[in-house]
């Protein structure tokens, strides 16, 4: 069957079109994508009314290329920027008023917990424990287990886009703040490692979503055109070389380095400070980028569901 699984993330409105059956891995077919960077779109904790506007014109549009490309289901869901939204249900109610989508909302265990699940199906159970960091636009999600559930899942708000907008107001930024910045996702993180440790060292670490693959890209990792299956890494030392150069970049310098995108280029900093910061905290030498997370999760999870 073709299914459709729409994302409306704190970054972007992303519909993934797949053809998939149970027992066989999803295949992409289409890819369609919006930058709404909703993260930065908050005005005092609220979706502002042109945020929601975009939003509803932009899910419109995703649903007209899903029956464009024959899709037979949408899966629709929601993360943290409309989770943690003070208007949240307000956005939800007008989004189902005016295209009919009723957006599911996960919760940040959700994430991790999916994000989980889709990594695992795509490295194996030969990866034994597994360890997945996936930092997006609202919020760093952390899993950890043996099985396809992980046995610890948490999410906390550290997402690349809502601290770029809250600590990083400078293009190029103060120094002084990223330094603030630097201190509060260290403490935000060192509160949860206590949470992992107690299971014992994972045999395998991975990275998943946009953010880490922009930073495995700078580092010298594989371009995105040499295909899914090409190992792509980014080890703890050459982030650390890479943070202090891209705390002295624009965000328009940002935008010139291999792999990094216009509308990601001002989040960059930022996230790579969460993920210096989970590396070193976790003891992570080197991690492995895995191309699948959340949405290939949710894709997953359905397929397991269907009779």
């Amino acid at each position: 069957m073709r299914l459709g699984v729409l994302d409306v993330g704190s970054n972007t409105v992303h519909l993934l079109v797949v053809d998939a059956h149970p027992g066989a891995r999803p295949l992409p077919a289409y890819s369609h994508k919006a930058e709404l960077r909703l993260a930065e779109l908050l005005d005092d904790g609220a979706i502002s009314e042109a945020g929601v506007e975009r939003l509803v014109a932009t899910v419109r549009e995703a649903l007209q290329v899903a029956e464009d490309k024959g899709v037979e289901s949408v899966l629709p869901f929601a993360t943290s920027a409309v989770r943690e939204a003070s208007n949240g249900e307000d956005v939800l109610r007008r989004v189902a008023e005016e295209t009919e989508v009723e957006l599911q909302v996960l919760s940040g265990e959700d994430e991790a917990r999916l994000t989980f699940l889709a990594a695992r199906r795509w490295l194996g159970w030969s990866a034994g424990r597994l360890l997945v960091l996936d930092i997006g636009g609202g919020s760093l999600e952390i899993a950890y287990g043996l099985d396809e559930d992980p046995d610890v899942a948490v999410s906390l708000p550290l997402g690349a886009g809502r601290l770029t907008a809250a600590g990083l107001p400078g293009d190029p930024p103060d120094p002084e703040d990223v330094r603030t910045l630097r201190r509060r996702v260290r403490a935000e993180i060192a509160r949860v490692v206590s949470e992992f440790s107690r299971y014992g060292t994972p045999d395998q670490i991975v990275g998943t979503s946009k953010t880490f693959r922009q930073l495995a890209r700078i580092a010298g990792a594989a371009r995105s055109a040499e295909g899914l299956y090409v190992q792509r890494e980014l080890t703890h030392k050459k982030l650390e070389e890479w943070v202090p150069k891209l705390a002295g970049m624009s965000a328009r310098e940002r935008s010139e380095l291999p792999g990094v995108s216009e509308g990601r280029a001002r989040q960059l900093l930022a996230g790579a400070l969460v993920a210096e910061a989970a590396m070193d905290l976790f003891g992570v030498e080197t991690l492995e980028i895995c191309p699948w997370a959340l949405r290939e999760g949710v894709i997953l999870r359905r397929l397991d569901h269907l009779p």
